[in-house]
């Protein structure tokens, strides 16, 4: 069968490549085409449109590229018309991707699946109208989204969350601290991870204070941070120029996680990947207005967290640094508490344990391709 499935940002990259494994386990004659990334072309397939050419975040940078935007959905739309599928599997991106579900359910006769909802319950609960009105099915990766969007009448599925999947299949999984760093050529001092977003807008916004509230540990640990797959290394010179010490490995997220004492974390799915590999984190996030954006988590959004970790657990599990609480100070005491107190490094990790049973087994991409191939069979 012919499947087209959109994808627009790295962590849809990678769980969507999964999922295209799993169905070419199931239909050998498996034909995708896609909106995606290079995770998704190495597992086979046609890439229409790389999703460096579909990131743009925050009012200002839409507002400037709407035009860019239109083009591209047009095309997206003239190619899935062209193709013709017997599926088309749609990837968080809700801007880009409710409106290609609107135009097949309105224009075609495609059958859409959702894989990996948007966090619609946060502050947009009006769009799940539009996901029961043109999504056939919904691929859910977190337990309480079941519960949300049953509430609405939607048909839903929890099939585990793909992280899960993609921290149990890595490679390097039996890696020693000795032998990450002897690779790496790196000295044989603990590590301190960095990771500060997956677009240039989140790492020019997060990265130099991450920087600042690390600089008082430097005697004692390397700073690593996580390269963030499609930006170059000469963007991060930027930052580091003033920190020669300062280490930036691309493609090692997972190496690097499993081998820090701790990690200072955006919040996304890299919250959920620290705590799966068992590393006390600080998740912190700068942004834009940041008076306003504190009063628009007290009045707009319906929920009490927004790392994935604490939303699982429905607990405080990891310190939330964000908008105006995102300071210098209250991260790197923070930092401190994670690192040498270990009573409270150790209930941090009973806590994960916890979340981690919540989340259930791997297998995640296989049971969201089983339900995609026997709906359209």
């Amino acid at each position: 069968m012919k499947y087209y499935l959109v994808a627009g940002e790295a962590s849809g990259d990678l769980h969507a490549s999964n999922l295209m494994k799993s169905l070419k386990e199931l239909d050998k004659n498996a034909d995708f085409r896609f909106f995606g990334g290079d995770l998704m072309k190495s597992a086979g397939g046609t890439l229409v449109k790389h999703y460096r050419e579909l990131a743009f975040m925050g009012i200002m940078p839409v507002i400037m590229n709407s035009r860019t935007i239109l083009k591209n959905l047009s095309l997206c739309k003239r190619d899935i018309s062209e193709y013709k599928p017997d599926a088309v599997i749609l990837v968080d991106y809700p801007g880009f991707n409710l409106k290609i579900a609107k135009y097949i359910k309105t224009k075609l006769s495609f059958p859409v699946y959702y894989y990996i909802s948007p966090k619609v319950w946060a502050w947009k609960e009006y769009r799940v109208k539009s996901f029961k009105k043109y999504v056939d099915e919904m691929l859910c990766i977190l337990p309480f989204e079941v519960d949300f969007f049953k509430k609405h009448n939607c048909d839903v599925h929890y099939v585990g969350n793909p992280t899960v999947d993609a921290i149990e299949n890595r490679n390097y999984k039996y890696e020693s601290f000795n032998d990450f760093v002897k690779s790496n050529e790196l000295p044989d001092t603990p590590i301190i991870a960095l990771l500060a977003g997956s677009r240039k807008q989140e790492i020019a916004g997060n990265l130099p204070s991450m920087l600042e509230s690390v600089g008082s540990y430097t005697d004692g640990y390397q700073i690593i941070i996580a390269g963030a797959p499609g930006i170059d290394r000469d963007f991060y010179k930027k930052y580091t120029a003033s920190n020669p010490d300062v280490v930036v490995l691309f493609d090692q997220t997972y190496r690097i996680l499993a081998q820090s004492d701790a990690a200072l974390v955006t919040s996304g799915t890299a919250t959920l990947e620290a705590a799966i590999l068992d590393v006390p984190q600080v998740v912190c996030y700068r942004m834009s207005a940041p008076k306003l954006s504190s009063w628009a988590f007290r009045n707009i959004l319906h929920t009490p967290y927004i790392s994935l970790v604490n939303l699982i657990c429905n607990q405080e599990v990891v310190k939330e640094y964000f908008a105006e609480s995102f300071t210098v100070e209250n991260v790197r005491r923070e930092l401190g508490q994670m690192l040498h107190v270990q009573k409270y490094r150790q209930n941090m990790l009973n806590n994960y344990k916890e979340m981690r049973e919540i989340l259930g087994e791997s297998g995640a991409s296989g049971r969201a391709a089983k339900i995609i191939y026997s709906k359209t069979t």
